[in-house]
């Protein structure tokens, strides 16, 4: 299978949709879709009660404040496993920024509570200046773009239907829908007629802009990436990267970039969030990042033998 079942479950929550039954052998999926979605269907029992949609006024008002803050915020699983701890973060309409750390960091815990995957034990994160607690969940997370490494792409639903995935929940017009998927292929670089296959008949790199593509389906401010280019063969990487560079100049989201890797960071951050075991260590711009003097930073630095084609990187020489 393209995704593996938990994986599933994770891709429907966040395009707003219970996955009620998964056959492994058949890779068939059954859906059950939320009630925002179809607001005159009759719940189901135990389905939680939607908190009132956050108004559209909330838009104007937080033009040219941050976008996404974290204020003190804990989280810790149901065993008390603590993966975040007092992450206070602020991150500003229209910027990347990365988060950089090695595995178990608390990097991908960060980008969940983000789109209310998960919910913080404590404190508070605001999404254009209301606590996600305060959304309807469903709404904030088709509110949110969310790409991920294994991209996730439903195995039995063509390219088109898996971009349009969204949309079509959204209730918009067959029409608008093909336009939008015409659209969006264009955008990430992928012909026209791969619309009509199967993720099995792509590519690594063609899944990969697939799922940028569907992320940015029902056009999203808010752009969340989990290592989405870490599996993908070193010169297919680097040509997506300067894909992701061209994307984010043109469309002026705000995105929040999960990696482990420093040049992947260093190439395509605004700034960069440096976390080590669930706390934040500093925020730097590339250029302070090269700069500092935390050892956490500095043993980044020394591990991956930066030097001058890493300065040349971010300076920009490279990007031609």
């Amino acid at each position: 299978m393209i995704a593996s079942c938990s994986l599933i479950r994770c891709l429907a929550a966040s395009a707003g949709c219970e996955v009620s039954g998964i056959s492994p052998m058949t890779s068939v999926l059954s859906f059950r879709i939320m009630s925002s979605a179809f607001p005159n269907r009759r719940k189901s029992r135990g389905e939680r009660e939607h908190i009132p949609r956050v108004p559209k006024q909330v838009d104007q008002a937080m033009e040219n404040t941050d976008i996404i803050e974290f204020r003190d915020v804990h989280y810790a699983t149901d065993a008390g496993l603590q993966l975040v701890s007092g992450l206070n973060l602020r991150v500003k309409r229209g910027e990347t920024l990365v988060l950089l750390g090695r595995s178990g960091s608390g990097k991908t815990t960060t980008l969940k509570l983000i789109n209310g995957l998960l919910w913080p034990t404590s404190g508070a994160v605001l999404v254009k200046g209301q606590p996600t607690k305060a959304w309807d969940p469903i709404r904030l997370r088709r509110h949110i773009g969310y790409a991920i490494q294994e991209v996730g792409l439903f195995p039995h639903f063509t390219v088109e239907r898996n971009i349009g995935l969204v949309p079509r929940i959204e209730g918009w017009s067959p029409k608008r829908i093909g336009e939008r998927v015409t659209e969006l292929l264009m955008l990430v670089g992928l012909d026209q007629e791969l619309g009509q296959r199967y993720p099995g008949e792509l590519s690594g790199g063609q899944r990969q802009r697939v799922g940028v593509a569907r992320a940015l389906a029902a056009d999203p401010p808010i752009l969340l990436m989990d290592e989405p280019f870490g599996a993908l063969d070193p010169i297919t990487r680097v040509e997506i990267q300067q894909e992701f560079l061209r994307l984010r100049e043109r469309l002026h989201k705000t995105i929040v970039f999960v990696t482990h890797d420093l040049r992947e960071a260093l190439l395509l951050a605004h700034r960069i969030g440096l976390f080590e075991a669930g706390r934040l260590v500093g925020v730097y711009t590339p250029e302070e990042f090269l700069k500092a003097t935390d050892s956490t930073a500095a043993a980044y630095l020394a591990a991956l033998g930066e030097g001058r084609r890493t300065r040349d990187l971010v300076s920009g020489q490279e990007l031609k």
